[in-house]
This record gives C-alpha cells, structure tokens and sequence, in this order.
C-alpha cells in the first residue's frame, strides 16, 4: 500500500478542490465523491457536478452559463454595460482627430461616395470602382465639430442603455447592421457624386431598437417618439443638408434587428436572430450590388 507524500490532498484536514488545489472545500461531485470549490460546481437535479462528469453527459448537471443572469434578448449580463458604448465614441473621437490633422485629404478617401472624381485623389473614386470599404469607414466620419457632438451624445443616450438590455455581441451587430443598411440606401438613392459620411445610420438603427425595446417592456413610447420626429423633421430640412437615405435605412434595419432579438422566441433565439440579421446583410449586399451594376 503507497503512503500518501507529504503536501498532498490526503495530507489535509479540509479537502481541497481537485482542480484547484489552493481551494479548500467541503463539497464533493455527487456521481464521482471528488472534491470541488465553488468555481468547479455544477449545478444538478441533486446537489453539483464536477466539470468533468457534466462533460462525459450525465445528463443532470447544468453548465455553469446556463446559470447566469441573461438581457431581455438572451446576451450576458456584465460589469460594465456600457463598454461597447464607450468604445465606440472613442473610434469616432479618433478618427475625427485624423481628420482634422489629416485634412481633406483623408475625408476624402473613406468617405460614401458612388462614383466621381475627386479634386485630391487621382482617378475616379466610390464604391462602384470596387471601393467598398467606404460603406464601413465612412460610419466613423463627420463633418464638422458639431456633427460629431450630436452624434455622439445620441450613442451615449440611446447606445448605454440598449446595450445593457442586448448584451454586447448583439449591440455592436445592431449598430454595424444598421449603419451598413444606411450606407447601402444611400449608396443606392443618392446621386453618384453625392459624398456622405457619419454615424447616424447605426443611430437611427438603435432609436428604432429601443422604440422595440420599449415596447416589448410596456414603457412610455412618446419621449422616444418625440425625439425620433424631431430628427426626422431636421433631417428632411432642406437647409441641413443631410443625407435622408442612412437615416431610414439605419431606422429600417434597426427595427428589423431589435424586433428579431427582442421577440424571439427563446427555444429558437439563436436561430431566430441570427437569420434576421443575415436577412438584413443580404439585402444591404443585393442594394450595393444593383447600384454597382447600375453604374458600370
């Protein structure tokens, strides 16, 4: 019979965790007696599972995800809701600074445009020459100091808390979605050397989120409401000079996003969502490419 070598499990008053030794713990698996801290625990029909056993398919233990807290469209709660949110202003925060030491020059190469010469570029430049990216890069673009702040204080009232209600993959899918919608309608619709840039695409894609959103929990719709004709009022002001298409493309695709996300059901959530959003980049591919078959 082997004697048990001094510093081992057997040595100890308390057992200790057999995937953590420096745990001590007074659980054990219920189906193989090993000890396990509460980091190991998984939670069965009758007491806990270690990490292994729930693995070989007992059939009666839970994973431990399978126990967190989750948002209203099935995300995981974290410790800082709004990270994304704040992240996002950040790249637009940077790359307006690019602008601004860059100069036209660099607006000029990344932002919408269908097809057109540009005075500091050589050759005819847009999304029709195969220039794609623009649909992208331009979502970070602005156009002037106050562009950027209206902008940005809209994704900080309306991001922070659609973030936190989605969880962060389905927020930032919700915004690059929306914008992409907005760019491809533009795309679209508006004259060939017709330059557009900004966020408000994603914007208005988490306004018509959270109107969704709002609904779905029963709350007062008529602040969003309110806020949401009053950008639509400006918009369509012939003085502004803004680019209609991102805007009801964004709102668009938003609410088709957020209704997906929010009203799934939940035994087909993942299959519901991410079919609405392929649906949704389907048709942005289907709008880019009859622009460009329109104008080649």
């Amino acid at each position: 019979m082997e004697e048990a070598a001094p510093g081992t499990h057997e040595a100890h008053d308390v057992p200790v965790c057999y995937r953590h030794p420096d745990r001590e713990t007074g659980v054990r698996c219920t189906r193989c007696e090993r000890p396990i801290c509460p980091a190991c625990m998984v939670s069965a029909s009758v007491g806990f599972q270690c990490p292994e056993c729930v693995r070989g398919g007992s059939g009666t233990g839970h994973p431990p995800a399978a126990s967190r807290p989750r948002t209203v469209a099935g995300g995981t709660v974290t410790a800082d809701p709004r990270l994304l949110t704040k992240m996002l202003i950040g790249v637009n925060l940077a790359v307006f600074l690019v602008q601004i030491a860059v100069g036209d020059r660099f607006t000029n190469r990344f932002e919408l445009i269908g097809q057109a010469y540009t005075p500091l570029l050589p050759g005819v430049q847009g999304i029709a020459e195969g220039q794609y990216y623009r649909l992208l890069t331009a979502m970070f673009l602005h156009g002037g100091y106050a562009h950027i702040l209206f902008n940005m204080l809209s994704l900080w009232w309306i991001g922070g808390p659609l973030e936190a209600a989605l969880g962060r993959a389905r927020y930032l899918t919700l915004y690059f979605l929306s914008g992409l919608a907005g760019s491809a309608l533009t795309y679209l619709l508006a004259a060939p050397n017709q330059p557009s840039l900004g966020a408000s695409g994603a914007i208005f894609g988490l306004f018509g989120a959270t109107g969704v959103l709002m609904r779905r929990l029963n709350y007062d719709l008529r602040p969003l409401v309110a806020l949401l004709v009053i950008n639509l009022i400006i918009t369509f002001s012939p003085g502004f000079n803004i680019a209609w298409q991102a805007h009801i493309g964004g709102l668009v695709a938003g609410v088709a996003v957020g209704y997906a996300m929010i009203h799934a059901p939940r035994e087909r959530r993942t299959l519901v969502q991410y079919g609405a959003c392929a649906v949704v980049l389907a048709v942005v591919v289907v709008l880019t490419l009859v622009r460009t078959a329109q104008l080649t």
